[in-house]
């Protein structure tokens, strides 16, 4: 059986950082210099700083932020898009203190629909968002090694199937929970390819007490014989 060498692979490491702060009023509106209604409420257009320190800048409905505005944190943090009744909603921009950047779908203040999120290390996601997290279709680009997933997601994780591609290969087939899992395929740029499948490899580690901390999981490729790759 011919042997085929295949580069360490991390499945998980990915950059998440930033996180909003609340747009909370508080019980003091603060400032405000714009329009309002007969009722006295902020509605038009209108420029508010808040007790906290934040600014926003736009429209308002009936005393709350609804269409267009920027919202400015303490922080550092902006918000350039759309609101619905106080919530970011519609397409917005968010540039989050530690220079990540997400551009893309919002609704009830999270990210939900399709966007695009710019992490701090270079690395790049565009496709599906489900509550801030990573969920349904999406392509996620690592900036340092220019490999790039592009499948399936649930809950921010690698969940269904999908194909990895590096320089020299590529992988496709099934992932649970961040992890290769079940039948694949990796396909070399030599012109050979491998099918096989993924599987937990379970065993105990020596000189550890507690029984459940001695066990190590990981995943384990078993492959089948190499051949032509055919197109």
């Amino acid at each position: 059986r011919r042997q085929v060498r295949r580069s360490n692979v991390s499945y998980d490491n990915m950059s998440d950082a930033g996180s909003e702060e609340p747009e909370d009023q508080g019980p003091n509106l603060g400032t405000y210099e714009g329009e309002r209604n007969e009722a006295g409420e902020r509605h038009g257009k209108g420029v508010a700083l808040l007790p906290n320190g934040d600014k926003y800048d736009g429209h308002y409905s009936k005393g709350r932020r609804h269409g267009q505005g920027t919202y400015r944190f303490k922080s550092g943090a902006r918000y350039i898009g759309e609101y619905a009744d106080n919530k970011k909603h519609g397409h917005g921009t968010f540039y989050y203190p530690d220079g990540s950047v997400y551009e893309g779908d919002w609704s009830n203040d999270s990210r939900n629909g399709t966007g695009t999120y710019t992490y701090t290390n270079g690395d790049k996601y565009e496709g599906e968002w489900s509550n801030n997290m990573r969920h349904g279709h999406g392509a996620y680009t690592y900036a340092e090694t220019g490999a790039k997933y592009a499948g399936m997601w649930t809950n921010g994780r690698k969940d269904g199937i999908g194909e990895f591609v590096f320089s020299n290969y590529s992988y496709k087939g099934s992932f649970a929970s961040d992890q290769p899992h079940g039948p694949g395929r990796y396909t070399f740029n030599i012109g050979c390819a491998q099918n096989g499948d993924y599987v937990l490899d379970r065993k105990m580690a020596e000189n550890v007490e507690d029984e459940e901390a001695a066990v190590q999981t990981t995943v384990k490729w078993r492959g089948l014989q190499v051949t032509a790759a055919v197109p």
